[in-house]
């Protein structure tokens, strides 16, 4: 067995190897906000608590087009507010744009190369936490646009009406497929609300038919001392 300061020694080697090994990508800003570039397309629920916000970092290549669209599907705490703050940036800092309401989208054409900020934030709701959708990525579209391919090779009419006939296709399906998320955001959205809604219902008419019952009891009672005789025989009912 190895002496003890042999093996602190290698220990530390082992740790300052690892972690220089660890390979980072570059970020637009600071912080420990997630960073996402494994794919083009994004869709997911975060809960953002009071007065927090979260940030999301997609990758983008010049003469793209994003789009990005939110939704709160709900609210937890004692507020009902459900409008949020979302904003746009580049990859130098600079706001491409702002929505601040229950639901909406940021769509823009990527003009540079790099990281976009996404940031959505609770800064408006004081006493409750906010669960929103996020829908948002980058597409590209025709043959000057497609960043995948530096060269291509001529080919005849026959094939080149082939490609722009499944190109198109392909843009019909990505669209139909963002159009599906949309519905599935507002459709979920709608289920919260309507749960939401059920449970107020079944929790005031609860309480209404409690006050029936006890203001009925009430009543029953006062009428019955009304009625009230005293046993001497010179009272009189008051009755």
């Amino acid at each position: 067995m190895a002496p003890l300061p042999l093996r602190a020694g290698l220990l530390v080697l082992s740790l300052v190897h690892y972690v220089g090994s660890q390979m980072t990508e570059p970020r637009s800003g600071s912080g420990d906000q997630p960073l996402l570039r494994g794919g083009d397309r994004h869709d997911f629920a975060v809960m953002i608590p009071i007065g927090d916000s979260e940030c999301f970092w997609q990758f983008a290549h010049q003469n793209g087009y994003f789009y990005f669209s939110y939704e709160v599907q709900r609210t937890l705490g004692m507020s009902h507010n459900r409008h949020v703050t979302a904003t746009a940036h580049t990859p130098q800092g600079f706001l491409i744009g702002t929505s601040m309401d229950v639901r909406g989208q940021i769509n823009f054409a990527t003009q540079e190369t790099g990281f976009y900020q996404l940031c959505v934030g609770n800064d408006q709701n004081h006493f409750g936490s906010a669960q929103v959708y996020l829908n948002f990525g980058i597409f590209y579209e025709g043959p000057e646009m497609d960043h995948k391919q530096n060269q291509r090779k001529q080919l005849n009419d026959t094939l080149d009406a082939i490609e722009q006939s499944t190109r198109k296709v392909q843009n019909n399906v990505f669209h139909t497929w963002r159009f599906y998320n949309f519905a599935r955001m507002r459709k979920m959205a709608d289920s919260f609300l309507l749960q939401s809604n059920y449970t107020y219902v079944n929790r005031w008419s609860t309480v209404q038919s409690l006050v029936i019952i006890l203001s009925g009891l009430l009543q029953l009672y006062f009428l019955k001392r009304l009625f009230n005789v005293s046993s001497t025989t010179d009272a009189k009912p008051r009755c």
